[in-house]
């Protein structure tokens, strides 16, 4: 919108001053520099491919989670949805605590650590959050692609996933690694004793419980982020690359 108002003001500004070929040339030179800045080329080889689970993920939030989810946050006090959000929190500390200590950030894993044993134990298994009310201790979210690209992995080409949204190479890679110590998945039960589900079955029924819960607590935040866009694919995939590079350099 910026530029085609550049471009309005750079024709009126040529008629009315047709003998002030200085002026014109700044004016354009601005519209040329803004323009190609718009338009830096990102090297997306799927996006053919990313375009289409866009719009399928798009219809299964509009037409399936968020109809679930507002209906199940009419039955259900926000209290208790707030409690089971700090519980799936909560159990998911050891994706966090490794990949603080991996990115040697020690701090940040020994309140993750404390955290996790504040919230266990006085927190009625994680419903409550005593570690941020009464200490203060704030989660410090980390994961496997961050990981790499604390390390200097760059994000490779864009990749929608099924379900999940906007991601990349890197991060697939890492969202494989998490899934690992993820007490909410199967990966690696056979060495980790503290996985919940037994079965992918009671993996997908127990992860599609907390992306319903999760989402009644922000009813109305991904209309209202996708409102503006003109191109879904390319808007949620810019905003995506944007967050990830701002998390791993924080």
């Amino acid at each position: 919108m910026k530029n085609f108002i550049i471009l309005i003001l750079l024709v009126i500004f040529s008629f009315a001053n047709e003998n002030n070929t200085t002026n014109n040339d700044n004016i354009e030179n601005e519209f040329d520099s803004e323009f190609s800045e718009k338009k830096e080329e990102v090297f997306d080889p799927l996006s053919g491919y990313n375009r289409l689970m866009t719009t399928f993920n798009d219809k299964v939030f509009m037409n399936v989670l968020n109809p679930v989810a507002e209906g199940y946050a009419y039955v259900t006090p926000e209290t208790i949805r707030i409690g089971i959000n700090n519980f799936f929190e909560n159990i998911l500390f050891p994706v966090r605590f490794s990949n603080n200590l991996l990115q040697l950030k020690f701090k940040n894993s020994g309140e993750e650590l404390g955290r996790f044993l504040v919230n266990t134990l006085w927190g009625l298994g994680g419903f409550m959050d005593p570690a941020t009310k009464e200490l203060n201790m704030k989660t410090h979210d980390e994961d496997f692609g961050q990981t790499l690209g604390f390390y200097g992995v760059g994000e490779g080409f864009p990749i929608v996933l099924p379900f999940l949204g906007p991601s990349n190479l890197r991060d697939t890679v890492g969202l494989v690694a998490d899934s690992y110590v993820n007490p909410l998945s199967t990966t690696g039960d056979s060495d980790l004793r503290y996985k919940i589900p037994n079965n992918m079955g009671q993996q997908i029924a127990i992860q599609t419980f907390d992306a319903v819960n999760s989402t009644s607590l922000k009813l109305g935040q991904y209309e209202s982020l996708k409102k503006d866009a003109l191109d879904l694919y390319p808007f949620l995939r810019d905003i995506y690359s944007q967050a990830r590079k701002k998390q791993i350099e924080e």
